[in-house]
């Protein structure tokens, strides 16, 4: 079923970040979809229009803990605009978990690309032992539905994959969460479940857990090449330690290029916050350079950067509708950036 609506209070839909007006205050930004919970929103442009594949949030009655088993997806829609503003229309559910065939629960945070002729829906889901692996699935449609690969992407592991493409047409895949995203589980190398959260205090004065960044092979459905860090750098050059929480990796990754610099964005989980790092490789090591996004309304904070018809957006939720953190909504906005492209941090 495809739905076409416009958004709640569209005349305020975009409280645009500019300067003297948003740059490091408050405004308002209305919720983009308002008949269904959506979150982790990844945006991408194909065929001149904005298509955003979020996470669609549901009331699983699971109780809340620090694993997100109340976060219990089932389903993936698809959502496309002409432009910010307009209308959004909603392509119905693309890919649905009993059409999954490797797969037990948990649809969490997806991310698309194209190769080819192609469109590829990339999605972390547990396996039938409760291990998060990731998936993919084709389309010849950037708004499917989409058909899932019979297993997942061998060699692949924790959550939030973000597939960036580069101006040389190679794809890379960024992915990991730690607590409920098992990355810590996979520090040793091999998956010990005993790891239920981060690594504990003990490793506070340790570099802090990597995201994980592979080459896509050319069928975009298999790692090119073993995952390897994405390390985060200090501005001496060190790395980030575990116990910096304000600006170690949590989850959320995602990657964009302005000016020819690699711009790894990421939320720090626990703090609420989003930061950017820059690199001049897509494999770092990354510098940190600050907050791009104060805390929003609800515990978890994931987002998507784009540029649009010569402006740049940030996509974003929070839990305004429903006031509860697994039932989020999904919103857009402005980014400024400084003539050297430094991010203007926002307060939602």
């Amino acid at each position: 079923m495809i739905r076409t609506f416009l958004p709640a209070g569209l005349a305020v839909l975009l409280a645009l970040a500019s300067p003297g007006t948003g740059y490091g205050q408050e405004t308002k930004v209305k919720p983009l979809i308002g008949d269904l919970f959506t979150a982790d929103p990844s945006a991408h442009v194909f065929n001149n229009k904005i298509y955003i594949y979020p996470s669609h949030d549901i009331e699983a009655n699971v109780p809340q803990d620090d694993e997100g088993g109340h976060f219990n997806m089932r389903d993936y829609h698809v959502y496309s605009m002409d432009n910010i503003g307009g209308k959004v229309t909603d392509h119905g559910v693309v890919l649905d978990l009993k059409d999954i065939p490797w797969a037990g629960r948990q649809l969490w945070a997806p991310d698309a690309a194209f190769k080819n002729g192609t469109y590829y829906l990339y999605f972390p889901a547990k396996d039938k032992e409760d291990v998060f692996r990731i998936g993919v699935a084709t389309s010849k449609s950037p708004a499917g539905p989409f058909k899932a690969e019979p297993k997942p992407i061998p060699g692949s592991y924790s959550i939030d994959p973000a597939a960036f493409t580069d101006t040389d047409g190679q794809t890379y895949m960024y992915f990991g969460g730690i607590w409920g995203g098992q990355l810590q589980r996979w520090h040793s190398g091999k998956y010990d479940k005993a790891l239920s959260t981060d690594l504990g205090k003990g490793h506070d004065k340790e570099p802090a857990l990597s995201a994980k960044v592979a080459k896509m092979s050319d069928d975009m459905r298999t790692f090119a090449e073993a995952p390897r860090d994405v390390q985060i750098l200090d501005e001496h050059g060190k790395p980030l330690l575990g116990g910096d929480h304000d600006r170690r990796f949590f989850e959320g990754a995602w990657m964009h290029k302005f000016n020819g610099k690699y711009y790894f964005s990421y939320s720090t989980g626990d703090t609420h916050l989003l930061c950017y790092a820059e690199s001049a490789s897509p494999y770092g090591p990354f510098t940190y350079k600050g907050v791009i996004m104060k805390p929003v309304t609800g515990w978890t904070t994931h987002h998507s950067i784009v540029e649009f018809k010569g402006k740049w957006y940030i996509f974003y939720h929070d839990s305004e509708i429903s006031g509860k953190t697994h039932l989020r909504n999904v919103k857009v906005r402005e980014l400024v950036r400084g003539a050297d492209g430094a991010i203007a941090p926002i307060v939602p």
